[in-house]
């Protein structure tokens, strides 16, 4: 196995700690591929639909690669438990850019659409691997020293995103916002298919669980149609979301009564009996609801209250995303050297709370730089919780459920978000409007969600103040209720029970194999919870 081990009189750990850092930055060069294409396609879509029409399906071109990245993201992880990560994890770079190049050469927005589909496939598998991959070579206590970095890829694509998004597109056409994947996806592969050396995995005879994979992407796929389509498409009420309320809750029924017939699950219900992996799960579901929650209204906030232009709305969230990166750094490496890691869950779903609730009181007479300290402190709690969740999740499972253990806890992380977006953004919209009509500003009502600081210097006066204070009464109903919910968060917290980290102990045994492994430590950590 690829991992660091301890220096020794021959000075023979040094060369291998090297080795398995150039294969973290192969990793985050693939993590960094998933996460900015969103953002930097984002950024491209008003010239997309002026060049391929199809503005009545613009809001798929995203909602088709989001559902494909949710409902693989388990499927990915099994198949890497079963069959190896490596190739797995190769094959999911090799379709992302298939997906890109498709894209870019899409001649219609129906094209567009499936070719973003084929890309979200693509991604769903380059998340899942990049975690489960670190799972492997790094034990969880060493696994701190590379939290920084995870947090930095995440802060350069929301940072990076739009204005590498906004450049491409004004100067080199809206087809190179796809494109530009392929050179960083062919350093990945080289790199991966170069330094990455994982024990060879045994196949295991039995089947793919294809009917629980079917049932499960059918129920991710109502789920997150819901959370898209509710309130935005359709009514709450209306037919077409009750129906698939039904289908996805009829779907996740019969998928649960599968797995605990199938001989390989695609997502062992097992690992749910362990208590420190279901709490973290709560957690990351969390996490994953405020901080898109609040990705999403910052930046409204800011162009729409406080003046900011569309690119300066993206570096005023510089304090939190630099707080986040800061903070899981130190929280990683205080890990690293205690072994310690249960009063970080704890510190950051108080800091989010606190972060929330002092984002709540923003009105229109908050300076920007009360703003980016209230968004440091969610920051912060953040930082203290993106990372430790995977790193706790991963501990608490033995190694031949780590792809899935990873996929999970991703999968976790994304519905969270589904719903944090949905929930915030009905709670804004109804707000805004109805603050709306009642200070008279019902010409602008319709488009009050789309308005920015240009359009919005255009308004008379009076509608003008009217939007501020609707756009500001609606963040701060939004990130009231974010606040409240995050406290599940806290509770799930206080609840996690402080296994030993594999790797913090004892030199580990040697497998059969002649690997160094800490598969029987996963085992008694497992039992202990």
């Amino acid at each position: 196995m690829t991992e660091p081990k301890k220096a020794t009189a021959g000075g023979k750990a040094e060369p291998r700690a090297r080795s398995v850092r150039v294969v973290v930055l192969a990793l985050m060069i693939a993590m960094l591929l998933a996460m900015l294409d969103n953002l930097i396609v984002g950024t491209a879509m008003p010239t997309i639909v002026g060049d391929l029409g199809g503005l009545e399906h613009l809001s798929w071109v995203v909602t088709a690669y989001t559902l494909a990245t949710a409902a693989s993201t388990p499927i990915w992880g099994k198949l890497g438990d079963m069959y190896g990560r490596k190739g797995i994890f190769l094959t999911s770079i090799v379709i992302f850019l298939i997906g890109s190049v498709l894209s870019g050469m899409a001649q219609d927005m129906s094209q567009l659409i499936g070719f973003r589909a084929v890309q979200g496939l693509g991604a769903g598998g380059l998340m899942v691997g990049v975690m489960a991959i670190i799972g492997d070579l790094v034990p969880p206590r060493e696994r701190g020293k590379y939290q920084g970095m995870m947090a930095g890829v995440m802060a350069i694509a929301m940072i990076g995103g739009p204005l590498v998004g906004g450049t491409i597109t004004d100067h080199l056409g809206w087809r190179w916002s796809f494109y530009i994947n392929l050179p960083l996806g062919a350093v990945a592969l080289a790199m991966v298919t170069a330094v990455l050396h994982l024990p060879r995995t045994e196949r295991r005879r039995a089947k793919v669980d294809y009917l629980g994979a079917v049932l499960l992407t059918v129920g991710i796929t109502a789920i997150v149609l819901v959370t898209t389509w509710g309130g935005t498409e359709y009514a709450w009420d209306s037919a077409v979301i009750m129906e698939l309320i039904a289908l996805g809750v009829a779907s996740l029924v019969g998928f649960l009564f599968v797995e605990t017939k199938a001989a390989e699950p695609i997502m062992p219900l097992h690992i749910f009996r362990n208590r420190n992996f279901t709490l973290m799960s709560v957690v990351g579901f969390m996490a994953g609801f405020v901080m898109f929650g609040a990705v999403l209204f910052l930046p409204l906030f800011q162009q729409s209250v406080q003046g900011a232009s569309a690119t300066n709305s993206g570096l005023l969230l510089l304090p939190m995303l630099l707080a986040m990166m800061i903070v899981s750094l130190v929280a990683g490496r205080i890990t690293t050297s205690t072994g310690k890691y249960k009063v970080f869950p704890i510190a950051g779903s108080v800091l989010m709370i606190a972060g929330l609730f002092l984002l709540a009181t923003m009105d229109t007479g908050t300076t920007r730089f009360t703003s980016g300290v209230y968004m440091a402190v969610l920051g912060a709690g953040m930082g203290f919780l993106m990372q430790i969740t995977m790193l706790v999740a991963q501990n608490s499972v033995e190694l031949k459920d780590m792809g899935v253990a990873s996929s999970t806890t991703t999968l976790f992380r994304t519905l969270g978000s589904s719903f944090g977006v949905a929930i915030m953004g009905a709670l804004f919209t109804g707000r805004v409007q109805d603050e709306m009509a009642a200070r008279g500003g019902g010409g602008a009502t319709e488009r009050s969600a789309q308005l920015d600081a240009a359009s919005l210097a255009e308004l008379p006066a009076p509608v003008r103040e009217a939007y501020e204070y609707a756009v500001s009464s609606g963040t701060h109903l939004a990130f009231l209720v974010g606040g409240s919910v995050a406290v599940l968060a806290l509770l799930a917290a206080l609840f996690v029970k402080e296994v030993p980290l594999r790797g913090s102990a004892k030199p580990e045994a040697p497998s059969a194999d002649g690997a160094v492994g800490p598969q029987a430590e996963t085992t008694k950590a497992s039992q202990a919870v």
